[in-house]
Protein backbone atom coordinates (compact mmCIF):
# COMPACT_ATOMS: atom_id res chain seq x y z
CA UNK A 1 0.00 0.00 0.00
CA UNK A 2 1.45 3.41 -0.95
CA UNK A 3 2.38 5.75 1.93
CA UNK A 4 -0.12 8.57 2.41
CA UNK A 5 1.09 12.13 2.07
CA UNK A 6 0.89 14.64 4.94
CA UNK A 7 -2.01 16.58 3.35
CA UNK A 8 -3.95 13.32 2.99
CA UNK A 9 -3.34 12.45 6.65
CA UNK A 10 -4.46 15.91 7.73
CA UNK A 11 -7.55 15.81 5.52
CA UNK A 12 -8.63 12.41 6.87
CA UNK A 13 -8.02 13.40 10.47
CA UNK A 14 -9.71 16.79 10.27
CA UNK A 15 -13.35 15.61 10.49
CA UNK A 16 -12.50 13.58 13.58
CA UNK A 17 -10.58 16.10 15.66
CA UNK A 18 -11.07 19.61 14.14
CA UNK A 19 -13.35 20.69 17.01
CA UNK A 20 -10.76 19.66 19.57
CA UNK A 21 -7.33 21.22 19.86
CA UNK A 22 -4.14 19.19 19.92
CA UNK A 23 -0.70 20.06 21.20
CA UNK A 24 2.15 21.28 19.05
CA UNK A 25 4.02 18.09 19.88
CA UNK A 26 1.12 15.98 18.61
CA UNK A 27 0.88 18.08 15.48
CA UNK A 28 4.59 17.62 14.84
CA UNK A 29 4.17 13.85 15.10
CA UNK A 30 1.21 13.95 12.74
CA UNK A 31 3.23 15.85 10.13
CA UNK A 32 6.46 13.89 10.72
CA UNK A 33 8.28 17.10 11.59
CA UNK A 34 10.35 18.07 14.61
CA UNK A 35 8.50 19.82 17.47
CA UNK A 36 10.97 22.69 17.15
CA UNK A 37 9.99 23.28 13.52
CA UNK A 38 6.28 23.32 14.35
CA UNK A 39 6.84 25.62 17.33
CA UNK A 40 8.86 28.12 15.29
CA UNK A 41 6.19 28.31 12.58
CA UNK A 42 3.15 28.51 14.86
CA UNK A 43 4.74 31.09 17.15
CA UNK A 44 5.83 33.16 14.11
CA UNK A 45 9.44 33.25 15.20
CA UNK A 46 11.75 35.32 12.94
CA UNK A 47 13.92 32.18 12.69
CA UNK A 48 11.02 30.49 10.89
CA UNK A 49 11.92 32.49 7.77
CA UNK A 50 14.68 29.92 7.18
CA UNK A 51 12.10 27.09 6.97
CA UNK A 52 10.90 26.34 3.39
CA UNK A 53 7.62 28.07 2.54
CA UNK A 54 5.99 24.77 1.58
CA UNK A 55 6.72 23.36 5.05
CA UNK A 56 5.41 26.50 6.76
CA UNK A 57 2.21 26.28 4.70
CA UNK A 58 1.73 22.64 5.71
CA UNK A 59 2.18 23.44 9.40
CA UNK A 60 -0.16 26.43 9.35
CA UNK A 61 -2.88 24.56 7.47
CA UNK A 62 -2.68 21.60 9.84
CA UNK A 63 -2.65 23.95 12.84
CA UNK A 64 -5.80 25.62 11.54
CA UNK A 65 -7.59 22.33 10.99
CA UNK A 66 -6.64 21.00 14.41
CA UNK A 67 -7.07 24.23 16.36
CA UNK A 68 -3.43 24.20 17.44
CA UNK A 69 -2.56 27.68 18.67
CA UNK A 70 0.52 29.44 20.03
CA UNK A 71 0.99 29.01 23.76
CA UNK A 72 1.38 32.65 24.74
CA UNK A 73 1.28 31.93 28.46
CA UNK A 74 4.19 29.49 28.22
CA UNK A 75 6.08 31.92 25.99
CA UNK A 76 5.61 34.72 28.53
CA UNK A 77 6.77 32.57 31.43
CA UNK A 78 9.78 31.34 29.49
CA UNK A 79 10.88 34.82 28.40
CA UNK A 80 9.72 36.62 31.56
CA UNK A 81 7.79 39.06 29.39
CA UNK A 82 4.12 39.75 28.72
CA UNK A 83 4.69 40.36 24.98
CA UNK A 84 2.29 43.26 25.31
CA UNK A 85 2.91 46.93 24.53
CA UNK A 86 0.99 49.99 25.66
CA UNK A 87 0.31 52.70 23.07
CA UNK A 88 -0.85 56.14 24.22
CA UNK A 89 -2.41 58.54 21.70
CA UNK A 90 -4.31 61.84 22.05
CA UNK A 91 -7.30 60.37 20.19
CA UNK A 92 -8.14 57.79 17.55
CA UNK A 93 -9.20 59.66 14.43
CA UNK A 94 -8.24 60.27 10.80
CA UNK A 95 -4.86 61.80 10.23
CA UNK A 96 -1.64 61.86 12.19
CA UNK A 97 -2.26 59.33 14.97
CA UNK A 98 -4.03 56.82 12.71
CA UNK A 99 -1.11 56.70 10.25
CA UNK A 100 1.49 56.35 13.00
CA UNK A 101 -0.63 53.62 14.60
CA UNK A 102 -0.75 51.65 11.33
CA UNK A 103 3.04 51.43 11.33
CA UNK A 104 3.17 50.47 15.01
CA UNK A 105 0.52 47.80 14.53
CA UNK A 106 2.18 46.21 11.52
CA UNK A 107 5.52 45.76 13.24
CA UNK A 108 4.11 44.55 16.56
CA UNK A 109 1.87 41.95 14.93
CA UNK A 110 4.69 40.68 12.76
CA UNK A 111 6.81 40.34 15.89
CA UNK A 112 4.16 38.42 17.82
CA UNK A 113 3.24 41.24 20.22
CA UNK A 114 -0.17 42.34 21.45
CA UNK A 115 -0.90 45.95 22.30
CA UNK A 116 -3.32 48.11 24.24
CA UNK A 117 -4.30 51.53 22.85
CA UNK A 118 -5.58 54.30 25.12
CA UNK A 119 -6.51 57.87 24.17
CA UNK A 120 -6.10 60.59 26.77
CA UNK A 121 -7.98 63.40 24.96
CA UNK A 122 -5.38 65.88 26.26
CA UNK A 123 -6.54 65.39 29.85
CA UNK A 124 -3.62 65.30 32.26
CA UNK A 125 -5.39 63.12 34.81
CA UNK A 126 -6.27 60.53 32.17
CA UNK A 127 -2.67 60.49 30.96
CA UNK A 128 -1.39 59.81 34.48
CA UNK A 129 -4.04 57.15 35.13
CA UNK A 130 -3.44 55.37 31.85
CA UNK A 131 0.30 55.14 32.45
CA UNK A 132 -0.33 53.37 35.76
CA UNK A 133 -3.12 51.26 34.27
CA UNK A 134 -0.86 49.98 31.51
CA UNK A 135 1.93 49.27 33.98
CA UNK A 136 -0.62 47.29 35.98
CA UNK A 137 -1.21 45.18 32.87
CA UNK A 138 2.52 44.31 32.91
CA UNK A 139 3.29 45.84 29.52
CA UNK A 140 6.88 45.40 28.38
CA UNK A 141 7.13 48.96 27.12
CA UNK A 142 5.22 52.08 26.07
CA UNK A 143 4.89 54.07 22.85
CA UNK A 144 3.62 57.64 23.28
CA UNK A 145 2.30 59.33 20.12
CA UNK A 146 2.21 63.15 20.14
CA UNK A 147 1.90 62.84 23.89
CA UNK A 148 4.08 64.75 26.36
CA UNK A 149 5.34 62.56 29.16
CA UNK A 150 7.98 63.59 31.67
CA UNK A 151 7.51 60.94 34.30
CA UNK A 152 9.81 58.01 35.00
CA UNK A 153 8.67 54.48 34.26
CA UNK A 154 10.37 51.16 34.88
CA UNK A 155 9.89 50.04 31.25
CA UNK A 156 11.41 51.43 28.04
CA UNK A 157 9.48 54.31 26.45
CA UNK A 158 9.56 55.48 22.82
CA UNK A 159 7.97 58.81 21.99
CA UNK A 160 6.82 59.87 18.52
CA UNK A 161 6.95 63.68 18.25
CA UNK A 162 6.97 64.09 22.01
CA UNK A 163 10.02 66.39 22.22
CA UNK A 164 10.62 65.40 25.85
CA UNK A 165 14.03 64.65 27.28
CA UNK A 166 12.88 62.26 29.98
CA UNK A 167 14.96 59.44 31.51
CA UNK A 168 14.64 56.16 29.65
CA UNK A 169 12.95 57.69 26.61
CA UNK A 170 13.78 57.47 22.91
CA UNK A 171 12.41 60.37 20.85
CA UNK A 172 11.46 59.90 17.20
CA UNK A 173 10.96 63.28 15.57
CA UNK A 174 10.68 64.92 12.18
CA UNK A 175 13.31 67.39 11.04
CA UNK A 176 10.97 70.33 11.59
CA UNK A 177 13.39 72.96 10.37
CA UNK A 178 13.86 71.16 7.05
CA UNK A 179 10.10 70.60 6.78
CA UNK A 180 9.07 74.24 7.13
CA UNK A 181 11.99 75.41 4.99
CA UNK A 182 10.73 73.23 2.12
CA UNK A 183 7.23 74.68 2.46
CA UNK A 184 8.29 78.32 2.71
CA UNK A 185 10.91 78.01 -0.01
CA UNK A 186 8.18 76.65 -2.31
CA UNK A 187 5.94 79.63 -1.57
CA UNK A 188 8.75 82.16 -1.97
CA UNK A 189 9.73 80.66 -5.31
CA UNK A 190 6.13 81.13 -6.42
CA UNK A 191 6.39 84.82 -5.56
CA UNK A 192 4.46 84.82 -2.27
CA UNK A 193 5.46 87.48 0.23
CA UNK A 194 2.29 87.91 2.27
CA UNK A 195 1.89 84.52 3.93
CA UNK A 196 -0.63 83.67 6.64
CA UNK A 197 0.12 80.96 9.18
CA UNK A 198 -2.03 78.64 11.27
CA UNK A 199 -0.33 77.43 14.45
CA UNK A 200 -1.34 74.21 16.15
CA UNK A 201 -3.22 73.88 19.42
CA UNK A 202 -1.23 74.61 22.53
CA UNK A 203 -1.35 70.98 23.65
CA UNK A 204 0.30 69.64 20.49
CA UNK A 205 3.91 68.61 21.01
CA UNK A 206 4.88 69.99 17.59
CA UNK A 207 3.33 73.47 17.89
CA UNK A 208 6.14 75.37 19.59
CA UNK A 209 8.93 73.52 17.79
CA UNK A 210 7.38 74.09 14.36
CA UNK A 211 6.63 77.77 14.96
CA UNK A 212 10.22 78.43 16.02
CA UNK A 213 11.37 76.59 12.90
CA UNK A 214 9.08 78.79 10.77
CA UNK A 215 10.59 81.97 12.20
CA UNK A 216 14.10 80.68 11.59
CA UNK A 217 13.40 79.51 8.03
CA UNK A 218 11.61 82.77 7.17
CA UNK A 219 14.65 84.80 8.26
CA UNK A 220 16.89 82.62 6.13
CA UNK A 221 14.62 83.07 3.09
CA UNK A 222 14.16 86.79 3.63
CA UNK A 223 10.43 86.38 4.22
CA UNK A 224 8.85 88.78 6.69
CA UNK A 225 6.41 87.11 9.10
CA UNK A 226 3.48 89.42 9.87
CA UNK A 227 2.14 88.36 13.27
CA UNK A 228 -1.21 89.87 12.34
CA UNK A 229 -1.45 87.05 9.78
CA UNK A 230 -0.93 84.39 12.41
CA UNK A 231 -3.88 82.37 13.69
CA UNK A 232 -3.99 79.47 16.11
CA UNK A 233 -6.18 76.40 16.22
CA UNK A 234 -8.47 76.38 19.25
CA UNK A 235 -10.34 73.60 21.00
CA UNK A 236 -9.71 69.86 21.12
CA UNK A 237 -11.45 68.92 17.88
CA UNK A 238 -9.41 67.28 15.14
CA UNK A 239 -11.93 68.11 12.41
CA UNK A 240 -11.48 70.62 9.55
CA UNK A 241 -13.84 72.92 11.44
CA UNK A 242 -11.03 74.36 13.58
CA UNK A 243 -9.02 75.30 10.48
CA UNK A 244 -12.15 76.75 8.92
CA UNK A 245 -12.84 79.00 11.92
CA UNK A 246 -9.34 80.39 12.26
CA UNK A 247 -9.10 81.10 8.52
CA UNK A 248 -12.37 83.03 8.59
CA UNK A 249 -10.85 85.22 11.31
CA UNK A 250 -7.70 85.76 9.25
CA UNK A 251 -9.76 86.73 6.21
CA UNK A 252 -11.85 89.13 8.27
CA UNK A 253 -8.76 90.78 9.77
CA UNK A 254 -8.27 93.17 6.88
CA UNK A 255 -4.72 92.03 6.03
CA UNK A 256 -4.23 90.66 2.52
CA UNK A 257 -2.40 87.39 2.03
CA UNK A 258 -1.78 85.29 -1.06
CA UNK A 259 -0.75 82.07 0.67
CA UNK A 260 -1.59 80.18 3.85
CA UNK A 261 0.61 77.61 5.58
CA UNK A 262 -1.54 75.42 7.85
CA UNK A 263 -0.40 73.41 10.85
CA UNK A 264 -1.69 70.17 9.39
CA UNK A 265 -3.70 68.81 6.48
CA UNK A 266 -6.93 68.65 8.46
CA UNK A 267 -6.82 72.38 9.22
CA UNK A 268 -5.74 73.10 5.62
CA UNK A 269 -8.88 71.37 4.35
CA UNK A 270 -11.00 73.60 6.58
CA UNK A 271 -9.00 76.64 5.47
CA UNK A 272 -9.77 75.98 1.80
CA UNK A 273 -13.49 75.93 2.55
CA UNK A 274 -13.24 79.31 4.32
CA UNK A 275 -11.30 80.78 1.39
CA UNK A 276 -13.91 79.62 -1.11
CA UNK A 277 -16.73 81.01 1.03
CA UNK A 278 -14.99 84.41 0.87
CA UNK A 279 -15.42 84.27 -2.94
CA UNK A 280 -11.72 83.58 -3.41
CA UNK A 281 -10.19 80.75 -5.39
CA UNK A 282 -7.61 78.17 -4.36
CA UNK A 283 -4.91 78.47 -5.63
CA UNK A 284 -5.54 81.40 -8.02
CA UNK A 285 -6.18 83.89 -5.20
CA UNK A 286 -4.82 82.07 -2.16
CA UNK A 287 -2.38 79.16 -2.22
CA UNK A 288 -2.82 76.68 0.64
CA UNK A 289 -0.19 74.28 1.90
CA UNK A 290 -0.71 71.66 4.61
CA UNK A 291 1.43 69.35 6.71
CA UNK A 292 1.46 65.54 7.22
CA UNK A 293 0.16 64.21 3.86
CA UNK A 294 -2.77 62.25 5.23
CA UNK A 295 -4.48 59.81 2.86
CA UNK A 296 -7.28 62.20 1.87
CA UNK A 297 -4.93 65.10 1.02
CA UNK A 298 -4.48 63.97 -2.57
CA UNK A 299 -8.26 63.68 -3.06
CA UNK A 300 -9.26 67.21 -2.09
CA UNK A 301 -10.44 69.70 -4.70
CA UNK A 302 -7.92 71.04 -5.45
CA UNK A 303 -5.51 68.34 -4.29
CA UNK A 304 -3.47 69.57 -1.36
CA UNK A 305 0.18 70.58 -1.53
CA UNK A 306 1.70 69.43 1.75
CA UNK A 307 4.81 68.51 3.68
CA UNK A 308 4.88 64.76 4.01
CA UNK A 309 5.81 63.28 7.34
CA UNK A 310 6.75 59.59 7.03
CA UNK A 311 4.10 58.83 9.65
CA UNK A 312 3.73 55.11 8.97
CA UNK A 313 7.51 54.73 8.96
CA UNK A 314 7.72 56.66 12.24
CA UNK A 315 5.33 54.15 13.76
CA UNK A 316 7.29 51.18 12.43
CA UNK A 317 10.57 52.60 13.74
CA UNK A 318 8.95 53.32 17.12
CA UNK A 319 7.82 49.71 17.46
CA UNK A 320 11.10 48.30 16.17
CA UNK A 321 13.16 50.50 18.49
CA UNK A 322 11.03 49.62 21.50
CA UNK A 323 11.28 45.87 20.89
CA UNK A 324 15.06 46.16 20.47
CA UNK A 325 15.26 47.98 23.79
CA UNK A 326 13.07 45.37 25.47
CA UNK A 327 15.28 42.55 24.22
CA UNK A 328 18.34 44.30 25.65
CA UNK A 329 16.80 45.19 29.01
CA UNK A 330 19.36 46.46 31.50
CA UNK A 331 21.53 48.15 28.91
CA UNK A 332 22.00 51.91 29.13
CA UNK A 333 23.09 51.96 25.50
CA UNK A 334 20.14 53.00 23.36
CA UNK A 335 19.34 55.74 20.89
CA UNK A 336 18.00 58.84 22.61
CA UNK A 337 16.98 60.66 19.41
CA UNK A 338 16.00 59.48 15.93
CA UNK A 339 15.38 62.23 13.34
CA UNK A 340 13.55 61.55 10.08
CA UNK A 341 13.45 63.75 6.99
CA UNK A 342 10.30 65.24 5.39
CA UNK A 343 9.33 65.52 1.73
CA UNK A 344 7.49 68.32 -0.06
CA UNK A 345 4.53 67.00 -2.08
CA UNK A 346 3.47 69.61 -4.64
CA UNK A 347 -0.11 69.29 -5.86
CA UNK A 348 -2.77 71.69 -7.13
CA UNK A 349 -3.47 73.92 -4.10
CA UNK A 350 -0.42 76.15 -4.66
CA UNK A 351 0.36 78.41 -7.62
CA UNK A 352 2.13 81.65 -8.44
CA UNK A 353 1.17 84.57 -6.23
CA UNK A 354 -1.79 86.65 -7.31
CA UNK A 355 -1.84 90.45 -7.19
CA UNK A 356 -5.11 90.66 -5.28
CA UNK A 357 -5.45 93.47 -2.74
CA UNK A 358 -7.77 94.02 0.19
Amino acid sequence: MPRKTDPEIVAEAAPLISEKSISQKALAKLLNLSPATVSLVINESPVAEAIPQSTRDRVLEAARLHNCRPNHAARSLRKQRSFTIGVVVPEVSEGYAALVMSGIEDHLLQSGYFYFVVSHRHKKKLLEDYAQLLMGRSVDGLIAVDTPYRGHLTVPVVSVSGHDNAPGMTNIVLNQRRAVFLALEHLVQLGHRNVAFIKGQGFSSDTKTRWNAILEAARELGLKVDLRLRGQLEGESSSPEVGYRVTKKLLAGGRAFTALFAFNDISAIGAMKAVREANLRVPEDVSVIGFDDIQSAAYQNPSLTTVRQPLRKMGEIAAQTLLQRISSTGSDLYEKLIVLDPELIVRSSTARASSRKQ
